[in-house]
């Protein structure tokens, strides 16, 4: 299992396809604060539910110098799908390898009804503009997330 990141970590660089298959960076949002969430698959509840409140709150965390992006091992077809259905405004990256997922802990051993598996851990990681770890959540609720993350970051 990959270890879990740290305040003061350096964000783990990555380069991955959005929705539409543009290949995004970390390195491409040097300078401005990135909210990366990771979430285990598109289209459904819980997911879309975290999904809509960042959008839903896009603005305002978006005022406050921070970017979303969200990571899942879902394909860009299926994130594309996602997007136009629920009308996310979020940067929906495509992890299917789970390299990224696993280079930012948010990948590994899970628990539920009793069976042990492998699978994504609901995680947000803030990076600050210099590429640091600014705050790392994991095993997060869908629901309420992002009002929490808002009242963590004072905004």
């Amino acid at each position: 299992m990959s270890e879990r990141l740290q305040p003061g970590d350096v964000a783990p660089a990555f380069t991955l396809p959005d929705a539409d298959g543009t290949e995004v960076s970390l390195s491409d949002h040097k300078g401005r604060k990135v909210i990366v969430y990771f979430y285990p698959a598109a289209l459904t509840p819980g997911c879309t539910k975290q999904a809509c409140d960042f959008t839903d709150n896009l603005e305002l965390l978006a005022g406050a110098g921070y970017e979303v992006i969200g990571i899942s091992p879902d394909k860009p077809e299926k994130l594309a799908k996602f997007r136009d259905k629920e009308s996310l405004k979020v940067t929906l990256l495509a992890d299917p390898d789970k390299q990224v997922l696993e280079s930012y802990g948010a990948f590994g051993e899970k628990k539920n009804y009793g069976k042990t598996y492998m699978g994504v851990i609901r995680s947000t990681i803030v990076v600050d503009e210099e590429g640091k770890v600014e705050h790392a959540l994991y095993n997060v609720r869908a629901t309420g997330h992002v009002a929490k993350i808002i009242k963590d970051l004072g905004i």
